[in-house]
């Protein structure tokens, strides 16, 4: 690979070897500014905090909604929902018959080969609804108790317009979502950033930090509890919620890894925390596959999140459990 050798391997330098001994394995994270909270005293904000706490920005920089839109970012971000709602095609997606048939009356195979179900873009498209509209309706769905859910992040609603035939949509609350990322005029700023385990520990990063997915919990001095207590000075249009909490950030050394290939296109050969992949001989292919938080073999006789397996973990245990899942799903 060229330099300096990945720890692990036979050295032919032993300038290589000592230099190895000598580097601390290093958290990487990827955070990002949410396009409801980017202002410049908000980028302020975040860039002082963030390096009050010894974490160095490596790289920043904004990406656009039509860039996001175009390239499917938000998408694959968000992929144990947005795959059943953009990505794939309901003849892709692994619907339980016998759940359809108690929800809906009708045999799954049946509403398929009638060309009555659609994925929520295809959705949009065939009812001519925008996303708020498309939300609007997946609401009454689910007041009207017309929605099915197979499993996290999956759902299937019946949608019905009174302008158009009742059809079957996968997760139609996603559109509203994606399009927050994706409008015109939209964007998100962004920070690839590392800092020493030792002196902040994952779970501090994300609980301290950045503060909890709801604001209303965060601590004061979080990023996003001081974005909370602030909001309308800092230029914000409407108070930070659990949806909109202003500032994302890598849940575990991985997931920041897989976020970093999807948002900066950053190849594995290239990225430190992939460098230390390839170093514990882990297979590329694998990790590319579990960068979607699949559900894998997380115990002998359980399946489970591979995200919610490493979330937390600094960079050394992120490593070790991964070898440790790899050997559990061979």
């Amino acid at each position: 690979m060229g330099g300096a050798s990945p720890s692990g391997c036979l050295c032919s330098n032993s300038n290589d070897l000592e230099e190895n001994k000598s580097k601390s394995p290093i958290n990487a994270a990827f955070v990002f500014i949410k396009p409801h909270a980017v202002t410049d005293k908000v980028k302020k904000l975040v860039q002082a905090r963030l390096q009050a706490n010894g974490i160095t920005i490596l790289k920043e920089g904004d990406i656009g909604g039509e860039e996001i839109d175009e390239k499917r970012l938000i998408d694959q971000h968000y992929y144990a929902i947005a795959s059943k709602a953009t990505l794939l095609k309901p003849s892709e997606l692994n619907v339980p018959a016998d759940k359809f048939k108690e929800q809906f009356g009708i045999e799954w195979k049946d509403a398929l080969a009638q060309g009555k179900v659609f994925n929520a873009m295809d959705a949009c498209k065939k009812l001519g609804l925008d996303a708020d509209q498309m939300n609007a309706e997946w609401s009454k769905s689910k007041d009207a108790k017309k929605l099915v859910k197979f499993g996290g992040g999956f759902y299937c609603g019946l949608v019905d317009t009174a302008s158009k035939d009742p059809i079957y949509v996968f997760n139609g609350f996603f559109m509203a979502m994606r399009s927050k990322f994706t409008k015109p005029g939209s964007s998100i700023h962004f920070y690839s950033v590392e800092w020493d385990p030792k002196k902040l520990s994952w779970a501090d990063f994300r609980g301290k930090v950045l503060g909890p997915t709801d604001p209303a919990d965060a601590p004061a001095d979080s990023l996003r509890g001081e974005v909370l207590a602030q909001w309308q000075d800092l230029g914000l249009a409407t108070k930070p919620n659990v949806g909109d909490n202003a500032v994302h950030a890598s849940a575990s050394p991985f997931e920041g890894f897989a976020e970093r290939s999807n948002w900066l296109e950053m190849p594995i050969s290239s990225d430190s925390f992939g460098k230390a992949l390839l170093s514990v001989k882990l297979d590329p292919e694998t990790m590319k596959a579990w960068s979607v938080d699949p559900q894998v073999n997380i115990a002998p006789d359980k399946k489970g999140s591979v995200f919610d397996a490493l979330e937390d973990l600094d960079v050394e245990s992120c490593l070790s459990k991964l070898v440790e899942l790899s050997k559990l799903n061979r």
